[in-house]
């Protein structure tokens, strides 16, 4: 499958989020992200370098600048079990905006046609690395890594684009 592109709308999926009472809820994509303008940036993996020193960083600094220019929500998309996603989350302190939603199963990531084979590093198939401006689900902007890079994908590559 081709991967999801600028002027395409998002498919709708079940993601797998921990709501704000800490319950754990399936929600469809759509439902989620409809009528809205939202940042949705996926890593390979939760708790990886790149992803945990760089990716996420990148959002939680510049989450005020991107939310001033209309961005109404961020969210850090990973193909890893909920708890893993909720647990990585908390271990950055001074997030404020960044909600961590999973895909477990690889399902959505499919849905996208973003998987990316990493079972040479003994990761399996994960979400390539990406980051994708939506308004009202259609993609505006997409940065979409090859292998496991960072160079394209970060907040400041979305708020050069906004």
């Amino acid at each position: 499958m081709a991967p999801i592109a600028v002027g395409n709308v998002v498919p709708d999926g079940k993601i797998f989020l921990f709501d704000e009472n800490d319950q754990l809820q399936t929600v469809s994509v759509h439902s989620l992200l409809a009528g809205k303008k939202v940042i949705l940036f996926g890593v390979p993996g939760a708790f990886t370098s790149a992803c945990s020193l760089q990716h996420v960083p990148s959002f939680i600094e510049k989450a005020e600048p991107l939310k001033a220019k209309g961005v109404n929500e961020i969210i850090c998309y990973g193909m890893n079990d909920p708890y893993v996603m909720k647990a990585w989350g908390k271990t950055f302190p001074e997030n404020k905006h960044v909600k961590f939603v999973s895909d477990g199963s690889g399902e959505y990531t499919k849905l996208l046609g973003l998987e990316l084979d990493l079972k040479d590093k003994g990761l399996g198939i994960r979400t390539r690395r990406f980051a994708m401006l939506l308004d009202n689900l259609k993609v505006i902007v997409a940065k979409i890594e090859t292998g496991g890079e960072f160079t394209v994908s970060s907040a400041e590559d979305i708020l050069k684009a906004l």
